[in-house]
């Protein structure tokens, strides 16, 4: 049987996901499309799914009989809503990250779910599906010994004058808050953020780069280095100190040039490249799922622990570098 997806706002990720689905994927199809940007739908329906119906609200394609599972790639604003509707029709979703702008929305769906007493979210931390982070947990698991220290990096060639100092933390820090819970198995305690001096390519509105020092409940210090306008390329760094060695995220395929009396490899520039594969692995997992009604992968609860910690990440940002505690209540059992 092949699920009926209906994609909310078509946007870059909401066209690629379309395509993905529709030229990729197996196992499903888009029926449905909607955007607040009428012209933007009709634009990727006629590219990529001409069969499919176009929605003037998300609320009207979530409850399109025609629809068996949704896809949110709006504007984050619009997130919790749409969520808490397709949750309410008892109908599966993947949301693109953020779950919501707050933490309080998160919760909120986090109830809902429990409440309707079966996993329908997917939250799409698609670094869970890359094949390096796969193979660094794998390597701590079976041969590091117990985590110490995470020493880590995420690195942008360059942002928009319009990116400001918070963002580091809300649209770029995000990815780490999540796949390091992920990979350890373990949860946040408290955060602290530090600035060296600022870049010369920053502005009045953005300190960069930043430091932020996570720890956990195990007792594992984390520290990672946000720079935004790094110039050289998009550079995703991790190593784990274990009790008995260290393992290291490989890095991208490239190949090896000896070039103009040079030993050189190609960085990439565009995030979009370095996680390509990832997107359509978590798309291929949420469609084995909701094709069986439900969800896996990342879930609502993972998507509130995000943003609980995103939100102490910022008030650390302002704190002097003094740590900001990170609280969760405890998990509920269907997520478990």
């Amino acid at each position: 049987m092949t699920l009926k997806i209906g994609v909310i706002g078509t946007g870059m990720i909401g066209r690629d996901h379309t395509r993905r689905i529709q030229q990729v994927l197996a196992g499903a199809e888009v029926v449905a499309l909607s955007d607040v940007n009428l012209a933007s739908a009709e634009s990727v329906r006629a590219d990529l799914a001409p069969n499919a119906k176009l929605y003037e609200t998300g609320e009207a394609l979530i409850a399109a009989p025609e629809v068996d599972a949704v896809l949110v790639t709006s504007w984050g604003a619009t997130h919790e809503p749409y969520v808490l509707a397709a949750v309410a029709a008892g109908k599966p979703v993947f949301c693109e990250k953020p779950l919501a702008t707050t933490a309080e929305g998160a919760r909120r769906i986090v109830e809902a779910e429990v409440a309707h007493g079966k996993r329908l979210v997917q939250v799409g931390f698609m670094r869970r599906y890359d094949a390096g982070y796969l193979a660094l947990k794998q390597a701590v698991q079976q041969h590091t010994g117990a985590p110490i220290l995470v020493h880590a990096a995420h690195r942008n060639p360059a942002v928009p004058e319009a990116y400001v100092t918070p963002m580091a933390i809300h649209d770029t820090l995000i990815h780490e808050i999540d796949v390091f819970r992920w990979l350890l198995d373990d949860d946040y305690v408290s955060a602290r953020v530090l600035y060296p001096r600022n870049a010369a390519r920053s502005h009045g509105k953005l300190r960069d780069p930043q430091v932020v020092v996570l720890e956990t409940k195990k007792g594992v210090l984390i520290d990672v280095e946000i720079f935004v306008n790094c110039q050289y390329g998009y550079d995703i760094q991790c190593e784990v100190v274990g009790e008995a060695g260290t393992a290291r995220l490989p890095e991208p395929m490239a190949v090896a040039l000896r070039l103009d009396a040079k030993r050189q490899s190609s960085i990439l520039t565009d995030w979009k490249d370095r996680f390509v594969a990832s997107y359509d692995v978590e798309l291929q997992d949420f469609i084995a799922a909701a094709s069986k009604g439900g969800a896996t992968g990342p879930s609502a609860w993972d998507g509130y622990a995000a943003a609980v910690t995103s939100d102490a990440c910022v008030q650390a940002q302002e704190s002097a570098g003094q740590a900001v505690a990170i609280e969760l209540p405890a998990r509920p059992a269907l997520y478990e």
